[in-house]
């Protein structure tokens, strides 16, 4: 049979073309809520081609690396459309890192210009100063700045957002990708300072994860969404791109709170919202006086660390409607679901949550999951017990990692994508976590390299030998817990060391417990960290727990 490819059945998929038709299909919808300001689909669509046009204005052009350091802000969702309607590439930022952290990613993805929010200023300072003494000079900084701030002051000539929006052209002729591979954008995953891995999305598989974002949240047309994922984290697990796609009103947060996540559920009816284990504490552990009564069912898609069961239990009680899903950074966010069955309605409460804690298989978006032995890439057999590794296959897997070849080979060593994750696998194939191979925490959603915290540990002048495990957190889900053994002759307390890597990490990173005892090794001198992960998990007094 003659086959045919050509304008009329073939376009690269990408993003963009959600935005283009809900500013006709929703034109007059609300498309962004924050605060007092509103803005309706075709408004946003309107202010992304300016943008877009204003950022080419400045020579910004296919490929080029944009960076954003921003909450879940306005200025954070339009430039998800914006810089790929440049054609350029979006590389958000975690607000939570710190100067060094932010110099060494913008170093590494050659980022043509940042985008500051106005509360970020100092550590974005500090970064390009840091760039700036070693010959770096990023060309241009534009400050997101709200109409009742002061003009805080910078050690460099910035432009302001709301002006240089204003600068672009409704008649500029969007840049579409000339291969829907092409990347859209650039997620920095966790790893050491001296080696970040930036993960590339691409417009198709940014296209395809949207989708199915939208499916497995059972999204109709003209849903509410809360952001209380942040923005920076996996594209907003790709719903940035997906809510624009069903023509959804986005109501922006620059902090989340339980009462924030009260009120505004209650003031908007929102029907949808997201987040890690942390954010689902946060609002089964809220007081009674900051809690209000829900409007209907609200959905919740929740992943990062798997959810303790009694949390879900809880989050049902109030009236969520908890969704489980499962991924890496390397698979766009979400990878799976752990989709809900009729029969399991009639089990008890209990029974329920335990079941939706774990993660499930595939969405639509992805060709398949699987556990597999690492070594011989056999499936695992369903019997509940048997650990291997999980392993993704599809288009909605990323491209690599940017300039890393052999990680990226690595990862993609035998035909399928490594997570490092190990698990089992049930009668009814569905998959459960069980441990991480690579030693990542994930605390509150996000990851936490042990090697990073343990150079600094070592560091310390006092200090012999360290390692860092994950210490199970009622609230963050976890947090780093620091075995330490000391030399001969010297002191040092848990805050001492404690004080110590706060005065050298972002805040989230540092111990929240020192042990000091002597490491348990194998035969060849490497540290157990299984038997030092059982001992934290069962630790109580024993733990220095920083109360600073």
């Amino acid at each position: 049979m003659m086959e045919m490819k050509c304008s009329a059945n073939y376009i690269p998929l990408t993003p963009i073309s959600f935005l283009e038709r809900s500013a006709v299909v929703y034109r007059d919808r609300v498309s962004i809520v924050y605060g007092d300001l509103k803005f309706t689909w075709k408004q946003t669509h309107d202010r992304c081609v300016k943008l877009a046009s204003a950022l080419s204005n400045l020579g910004i052009s296919r490929g080029h690396v944009v960076s954003v350091l921003a909450p879940n802000i306005p200025a954070m969702y339009e430039l998800h459309f914006a810089v790929p309607m440049a054609g350029a590439v979006l590389c958000t930022l975690n607000v939570r890192h710190d100067s060094a952290m932010v110099s060494v990613l913008l170093k590494h993805s050659e980022a043509k210009i940042i985008f500051v929010d106005y509360q970020l200023l100092g550590t974005a300072n500090g970064a390009l100063k840091l760039l700036s003494d070693k010959g770096i000079k990023l060309p241009h900084v534009v400050l997101i700045q709200e109409s009742y701030t002061s003009y805080p002051e910078a050690n460099h000539k910035v432009l302001e957002y709301e002006s240089f929006v204003a600068t672009g052209r409704l008649d500029f002729s969007i840049v579409r990708p000339n291969d829907e591979c092409d990347p859209i954008s650039l997620n920095y995953t966790s790893g050491t300072t001296s080696s970040p891995k930036g993960v590339v999305y691409s417009h198709r598989g940014a296209y395809l994860n949207s989708l199915a974002a939208i499916l497995l949240n059972e999204m109709l047309s003209m849903p509410v969404y809360l952001w209380t994922v942040p923005m920076f984290h996996c594209n907003g697990w790709c719903l940035t791109w997906a809510v624009a796609a069903q023509g959804g009103t986005n109501i922006c947060l620059r902090n989340v709170t339980a009462e924030v996540i009260f009120d505004n559920i209650s003031t908007h009816q929102v029907t949808h919202m997201g987040g890690a284990p942390t954010i689902l504490n946060m609002i089964i552990n809220a007081q009674a006086t900051k809690q209000r009564p829900l409007p209907g069912r609200v959905s919740v898609m929740t992943g990062g660390a798997p959810p303790p069961p009694h949390v879900l239990f809880k989050m049902e009680e109030l009236g969520f409607n908890v969704t489980h899903s499962y991924g890496l950074t390397e698979t766009y966010g979400p990878g799976t679901v752990c989709a809900w069955k009729p029969e399991w309605d009639s089990l008890p409460a209990d029974a329920q949550a335990k079941i939706k804690s774990r993660q499930g298989l595939q969405h639509l978006g992805m060709e398949e999951v699987d556990v597999k032995d690492p070594s011989t890439m056999q499936s695992v057999p369903p019997d509940s017990k048997t650990m291997g590794e999980v392993m993704f296959r599809g288009n909605t897997v990323m491209n690599g990692y940017l300039k890393d070849t052999e990680a990226t080979q690595d990862a993609f060593r035998g035909g399928w994508f490594r997570s490092g994750d190990l698990a089992v696998k049930h009668p009814d194939g569905y998959i459960e976590l069980k441990d991480r191979s690579k030693d990542i925490i994930i605390s509150g959603g996000e990851n936490i390299s042990t090697i990073e915290v343990e150079s600094v540990i070592f560091s310390h002048p006092a200090v012999l030998e360290a390692a860092v495990v994950g210490r199970p957190d009622d609230h963050w889900g976890e947090t780093p817990c620091a075995f330490v053994k000391l030399k001969d002759g010297f002191s040092a307390t848990g805050d001492d060391i404690i004080k110590h890597c706060r005065a050298r990490l972002p805040h989230y990173m540092a111990p929240r417990t020192v042990v000091f005892e002597d490491l348990p090794k194998t035969s060849t001198g490497k540290t157990q960290k299984f038997v030092l992960r059982e001992k934290a998990k069962a630790m109580g007094s024993l733990c220095r727990t920083s109360k600073l």
